[in-house]
């Protein structure tokens, strides 16, 4: 695509802060998020016994905490002595503490409301404990989306914004939305190549692990005009055509070298071909054969003595 129509960079969403810095769904964690940057948190929400609304993952705690793993966090070795420490002492995030953050920084939140089990006596409250800690906060929400439907439908429920995973997230489909008047957000987004994608292809903004490494990425990794990429076609197509025609003359050539041969005749002849020391030993041992049986007469043949041949000639016969 044009540079000229390359749309601006995506925002970067901390996942769960940034969990490749610190634990994740910790204040620790989105306070790391805020060091590279982020325009926003993204963070899963559950609801305690008592109605409390918490960040959480996973059903149980045992991945994040469990003490026997050397490195549950698989970033242990880049923390100082200090952060250490403060990792260790991190508790387990409620709702209002996430908001009351996002608030005084300034920062947007992307919530995923996860509803309890049926023998959870929350069960059907959920939806009303998760927004009273919204409401007291003083944060206006609005609701996103997470399927694919048309633009009208989103304008009929009055959403304006949806999240997709990366491998729903088609360069058709974001043009689509993005026509439509529709944000769209894209999950989990790591790598460079998949930023670099997801920018050409014209998104808002993407939820990261690693917002220290797209940090990094001030520009498309990779970003050729139409032009260029039809010219990088076109010199394949004619290097690939000089490669398989530069063989076929190769091939041409070795073949029109070659003698034919029948196969019966390349069998003898890989037969009977003997080194040529073997062959000086055969016709000797022929011509002595000769010799004893009496085929040649003395005055037919040359003499053999002391290993040299002795030759004489014969007067013509007069006619």
């Amino acid at each position: 695509m044009d540079r000229s129509s390359l749309r601006s960079r995506p925002s970067v969403i901390g996942r769960r802060g940034a969990p490749m810095l610190a634990p994740e769904n910790t204040i620790m964690s989105f306070n790391k998020a805020l060091q590279q940057r982020v325009s926003g948190f993204h963070a899963d929400v559950t609801i305690s016994a008592d109605g409390v609304a918490f960040l959480m993952r996973d059903r149980t705690l045992r991945r994040t905490t469990d003490v026997a793993r050397d490195d549950p966090y698989w970033t242990v070795r880049f923390m100082s002595v200090k952060e250490r420490g403060r990792a260790a002492n991190q508790t387990v995030c409620s709702l209002v503490e996430l908001l009351r953050l996002a608030a005084k920084t300034n920062r947007s939140v992307m919530l995923n409301l996860r509803r309890p089990p049926p023998q959870h006596p929350r069960h059907e409250y959920w939806i009303s404990d998760a927004l009273k800690a919204l409401q007291r906060s003083g944060i206006q929400f609005d609701q996103v989306e997470e399927e694919k439907v048309s633009s009208e439908e989103f304008k009929g429920r009055g959403t304006r914004a949806v999240s997709l995973h990366y491998s729903q997230a088609t360069p058709t489909e974001i043009r689509r939305f993005s026509g439509g008047n529709v944000s769209v957000n894209v999950y989990p987004v790591n790598e460079p190549w998949l930023y670099s994608l997801l920018w050409c292809s014209g998104v808002q903004s993407v939820s990261s692990d690693a917002p220290h490494i797209l940090r990094k990425v001030p520009q498309p990794i990779w970003l050729m005009t139409p032009d260029e990429y039809c010219l990088i076609w076109i010199m394949a197509d004619l290097i690939s055509a000089a490669v398989i025609i530069a063989i076929f003359i190769f091939q041409r050539w070795r073949i029109s070298g070659m003698r034919s041969y029948n196969p019966e005749q390349i069998m003898l002849s890989a037969v009977v071909r003997r080194p040529s020391r073997d062959v000086n030993i055969m016709k000797e041992k022929l011509i002595f054969s000769e010799i004893n049986n009496g085929v040649s007469s003395t005055d037919e043949l040359p003499l053999y003595t002391d290993h040299r041949y002795e030759e004489f000639t014969c007067d013509p016969v007069p006619r």
